[in-house]
């Protein structure tokens, strides 16, 4: 990839993404062996007007000999270092970037009960921080550049090299950064959400009943207030940013007591360094009832298992089956990518901003006017081209307003 083109998707991350403040502080995830991004990212930054930008190095080798060779007692302790590290950063309202890469297998193998243990000991300790980012109280952004594993995961069949290059062709496509411009791009693609957002807040649907030929067939109850959001987001300093890219999405709030169906999913769902494939859910009353996986089924019983709030919904997600992404036909093995090509739902933590007044709510509050709350938010696929959508209003008034994958 050439190095003016790996600078204009930096640029995006940091004055799109982020949208980067003159004096803010910066933090930026990145893996060790994209450091060469990295560094860009860090670069633009700084040319944005950034005051200091941190880098939060990880490495998934390391990772994974820790979860293979470490004493198991560790695994239910997470280190305060790291807790007083988050709040010192979002205390100084710091823009948290992030660069992902992920090898969809890199925990394969590794004992599923100590990535259960870790991953409830950090959503515990990290909880503050997970609210903060969930309420836009700090901006924060996630774009994705291939790996090695990743590219050969997604592309199988041709050498390393050719596999890197069309997961880099695929992510600029679907990321809009493949023109000269794709700032530009990013500010005309937010408007083309407006018209739809502005419909559904103005039906203001109690319900709705979703169907696909796979078998999903759900009610999901929206909470009253509700509001749908898609194309951008806005921070409580009202500067506008982008959290995630790309982004195709539409998605408010469902109320944790009322979803009853069937969910089949359409797509693997990456979790933990594992792929759960062939997975099915059944909501009464809101909350999961039943389960199955073809594959990796612990992992998903893992996930349901982290607390109460996991087994119920606290987003639904809608996006057209005409989306870039969904175009491409690629199935990415990575969530960031594969819920903008389906419609998607989300077990855990419901974002606040998808309630009228929500930022500003206690999280008992919040629980009270039906959000859900949890330490996860895991977002999983089941959109088809066959979907449809029906909007129940509160007086039982039925609007097909999805339908074969697209709005009507």
């Amino acid at each position: 990839m050439d190095n003016a083109r790996l600078k204009k998707y930096a640029e995006l991350l940091v004055r799109s993404g982020g949208n980067v403040q003159k004096g803010q502080v910066v933090v930026i995830g990145c893996s060790v062996d994209d450091a060469y991004f990295g560094r860009l990212v860090q670069e633009c930054a700084y040319d944005a007007g950034a005051s200091e930008v941190v880098m939060d190095w990880g490495d998934e080798a390391s990772a994974r000999a820790k979860f293979l060779r470490a004493d198991d007692g560790i695994f239910d302790d997470f280190p305060q270092w790291k807790v007083d590290w988050y709040k010192h950063y979002d205390d100084k309202g710091a823009v948290y970037l992030r660069v992902s890469s992920t090898d969809p297998d890199y925990l394969a193998g590794v004992d599923p009960n100590r990535l259960r243990r870790f991953s409830k000991a950090s959503g515990i300790a990290t909880k503050a921080h997970s609210a903060i980012m969930m309420s836009n109280t700090n901006r924060w952004s996630v774009c994705a550049i291939p790996s090695p594993a990743w590219a050969k995961k997604v592309f199988p069949n041709v050498s390393e090299e050719e596999a890197m290059e069309k997961l880099w062709a695929a992510i600029l496509k679907g990321a809009r950064a493949d023109g000269d411009n794709p700032q530009t791009d990013w500010e005309k693609h937010k408007d083309n959400f407006t018209d739809r957002v502005e419909y559904l807040n103005k039906m203001n649907f109690d319900s709705l009943r979703i169907t696909t030929g796979l078998g999903t067939d759900i009610t999901l109850g929206l909470v009253k207030n509700h509001v749908w959001v898609g194309g951008g987001d806005t921070g409580k300093d009202g500067v506008p940013f982008f959290p995630n890219l790309p982004t195709e999405e539409i998605f408010t709030m469902p109320d944790r007591t009322r979803a009853n169906g069937r969910v089949v999913a359409s797509m693997p769902l990456s979790r933990m360094g594992n792929l759960i494939e062939g997975f099915e859910m059944t909501f009464k009353d809101g909350l999961v009832d039943s389960f199955k996986a073809e594959k990796n089924e612990q992992a998903l019983a893992d996930m349901l298992g982290m607390d109460e709030g996991a087994k119920r919904l606290g987003e639904v997600a809608l996006v057209t089956n005409s989306s870039p992404i969904g175009q491409m036909g690629v199935l990415f093995y990575n969530t960031l990518f594969d819920e903008n090509a389906s419609a998607h739902l989300a077990l855990g933590k419901a974002y606040p901003n998808n309630m009228k007044g929500g930022d500003d709510m206690t999280t008992e509050k919040l629980v009270e006017a039906g959000g859900n709350d949890s330490l996860i938010h895991v977002d999983f696929m089941f959109g088809t081209a066959d979907m449809k959508v029906i909007g129940i209003g509160a007086d039982g008034t039925e609007t097909v307003f999805f339908d074969n994958g697209e709005f009507i």
